[in-house]
């Protein structure tokens, strides 16, 4: 992904546009996130002033994986390889309940600049049967599952150990096994990721009966008032069935992160921070958070067509254009806008919500 591309995500109870806001009053509530916005008043045609990350670049990367070390089909070399030889710039790790070593995979197969591979480890346990499963990424050391009785202190000791190890906790698959409700996620303190959606075949992303999809969760969680960010991951298993459509195969869904540099401290702290969008196929090139608009843009290809849909809160569509290239004019009282990009072989890519008004989430 070049790097020109602009993107940013902030959240700021006082992002309004009847009101004049500075760059750095925006990059100061968004904790230093990539922000792109326009000193101006709202009557007046605002520019879009490059704020990013100094420095910062944008790399394509899976953040939950496995290999042989667990229930994967293949060494950690052979889906190593896999991923740099089919375009990621970083890959993570995440056996289950296994924290499996990258610096030999990093001296054979990583190269400064161009790809890494990043330690994890996928923390598994469960409650009266259900599955939970929470990732822990660039952890220090392994982290055991908790003993709990609920779904809440499950995913919470899990949670608090991987904090515990100096990773970043991403929750997984809420919907694997029906394992985690909406309410049960908006429960979870210290934690900003959960999976929006996820290429293994039994995971439910779209949900069913009275249980909701990821994205409708999602939207709910934001609505509530929980900031959260939604990853898209491959949680690949099987390397060596490329013809069964019943195996997790990689190559499903990933993320683009802005990073001041291929590292793994990097890489997982843009990620927690929201500086990142995800796919299932749509490449960006650009994401432009004036004070007014969030326009998106797409890099397209020549035989798709695009709908892009910007959304608020309680999930409603404030907009939907049919076009590559689409704005959203911001009225102050939203919530948060989140953009969907709908391609028209069914790729997707999400931004991450942007905090727009007093009820923007927290």
């Amino acid at each position: 992904m070049p790097d020109a591309i602009r993107s940013g995500f902030t959240r700021c109870p006082s992002f309004r546009p009847a009101r004049r806001v500075s760059v750095l009053a925006a990059l100061a509530c968004g904790g230093g996130l990539a922000v792109w916005l326009a000193t101006a008043e709202p009557s007046a045609t605002a520019g879009v002033v490059s704020q990013g990350v100094a420095g910062a670049r944008w790399f394509k990367g899976n953040l939950h994986t496995h290999t042989l070390n667990s229930d994967g089909d293949s060494t950690p070399d052979e889906v190593v390889r896999w991923y740099r030889e089919h375009g990621y710039d970083f890959l993570v790790l995440t056996d289950h309940n296994f924290l499996t070593g990258v610096d030999g995979l990093n001296a054979t197969q990583g190269a400064p600049g161009k790809f890494l591979v990043v330690r994890g480890e996928e923390v598994t346990g469960s409650v009266d049967t259900k599955p939970i499963h929470v990732n822990g990424l660039d952890v220090r050391r392994l982290v055991d599952p908790p003993v709990a009785t609920t779904v809440v202190g499950m995913v919470q000791g899990m949670v608090d150990g991987i904090r515990a190890a100096d990773g970043i906790p991403s929750i997984n698959h809420p919907n694997f096994g029906w394992a985690i409700s909406a309410d049960e996620l908006a429960a979870v303190q210290r934690t900003k990721l959960f999976e929006v959606y996820n290429g293994h075949p039994q995971v439910n992303n779209l949900g069913g009966g009275d249980v909701p999809g990821l994205e409708e969760t999602w939207d709910r969680l934001l609505t509530g008032g929980k900031l959260i960010y939604g990853i898209a991951v491959d949680d690949a298993h099987h390397f060596k069935r490329p013809w069964d459509p019943t195996a997790s195969s990689p190559g499903h869904g990933w993320v683009y992160v802005q990073a001041p540099a291929l590292e793994p401290r990097a890489l997982v702290n843009a990620v927690e921070q929201g500086r990142f969008y995800s796919s299932t196929g749509v490449v960006l090139d650009s994401v432009e958070a004036t004070a007014r608009e969030l326009r998106v843009a797409v890099k397209p290809t020549s035989f798709s067509k695009y709908r892009i849909r910007f959304i608020g809160r309680g999930g409603r569509v404030l907009r939907e254009v049919a076009a590559p290239d689409a704005r959203y004019a911001f009225t102050g009282d939203e919530g948060y806008v989140r953009a969907k990009v709908v391609e028209s072989n069914g790729a997707v890519a999400w931004t991450q919500p942007i905090g727009v008004g007093p009820q923007a989430p927290k």
